[in-house]
């Protein structure tokens, strides 16, 4: 469920709230929403808004499609899906090369990603002692640009091996074949701390790195401006989807697994990472935010991956001129 790396290895691999009446377009209107990766937590509103009946009683016919080797992103920036989760980084490097994509919601509301390796590493007390240790990545700018950050934050030079493993690397950590990898906290974290994995960990915002939503709901502007009121009346529905999964936490990972029950065969890891995304206040704030964007998240993460040469345009040249990050997203959807 990587969010922050497994979609950049496939892929690169405004304002204030206004609702709109739910049902002031036609009944059963389809939508669809494209998935980011297999089924997991992060996805958990829309499948309680699907089979809750939220999106019914919004007026709408929700198609979940199943996952693909094709981006979210991709399916929506080319019409073939209407909304898609998307992972930040994806989002901001498909849009500056030119993708119709416009973020609407966003999933959690805090930086989900660590950079970690093995607890019984003792030599590794802060970030700086990562220098000259290897890597397993997943084959992204991203990922040179944020370790380094995080090692040069703590006084390290910033230099460290790489090797290209993909989601073999949490293996390859596990066995001792590279020393540090990142991972999902609330995903893979989780599942390394069931399995009785000892990991220690650092967070990416304590070292330099701003903090970010790390995955969103994504449509494309094209989409919004022809279905203005079936749009808020999705993303308001999801965002019922996501409060419910907040509020009723037990009642939502049974409706996950139940709706899932080929993909997700392990419970134990579904409810215990719907508990570290509550108890983190991931998918609501500790303020109470839930689904809304954070305008200086995305300003300050957009101005950090211009200044790391990330951003490039449908060229692939480097940007020269800094984006107004402002057209990247809309809380216009969400609702209050």
């Amino acid at each position: 469920m990587t969010e922050l790396t497994r979609r950049q290895a496939l892929l690169l691999t405004l304002a204030a709230g206004l609702p709109f009446p739910a049902r002031a377009f036609a009944a059963g209107q389809k939508v669809t929403v494209a998935l980011d990766w297999t089924v997991n937590t992060n996805h958990i509103g829309l499948f309680v808004a699907r089979d809750k009946g939220f999106y019914a009683e919004a007026g709408l016919e929700v198609e979940i499609l199943p996952y693909s080797d094709t981006g979210a992103g991709t399916l929506v920036a080319n019409r073939i899906a209407d909304f898609g989760i998307n992972g930040t980084i994806s989002l901001f490097t498909q849009k500056t090369a030119g993708a119709d994509l416009r973020a609407v919601y966003a999933v959690v509301q805090t930086e989900t990603g660590r950079v970690v390796f093995n607890a019984d590493r003792s030599a590794i007390k802060s970030p700086k002692d990562l220098d000259g240790l290897t890597y397993g990545g997943f084959g992204s700018a991203w990922e040179n640009a944020l370790i380094s950050t995080i090692i040069r934050h703590d006084g390290g030079k910033g230099n460290f091996e790489t090797v290209t493993l993909g989601t073999s690397a949490y293996e390859a950590l596990a066995n001792g074949a590279v020393d540090f990898t990142l991972e999902v906290s609330t995903w893979e974290g989780v599942e390394a701390e069931l399995k009785g994995i000892r990991q220690r960990s650092f967070r990416y915002a304590d070292y330099g790195v701003p903090d970010e939503h790390t995955t969103f709901i994504a449509s494309s502007d094209a989409f919004l401006e022809a279905n203005p009121k079936a749009a808020a009346a999705f993303v308001q529905a999801t965002r019922r989807g996501y409060e419910f999964a907040v509020d009723h936490a037990q009642e939502a990972g049974d409706l996950l697994i139940a709706a899932n029950r080929d993909a997700l065969t392990n419970p134990a890891l579904i409810h215990a990472s719907l508990k570290a995304l509550n108890d983190g206040h991931f998918l609501r704030s500790e303020a109470g935010a839930i689904g809304t964007i954070d305008r200086a998240k995305v300003e300050a993460m957009g101005d950090y991956l211009f200044r790391a040469g990330i951003l490039r345009d449908g060229d692939g040249k480097a940007l020269e001129k800094r984006p107004d990050f402002a057209g990247y997203f809309s809380n216009e959807y969400v609702g209050s």
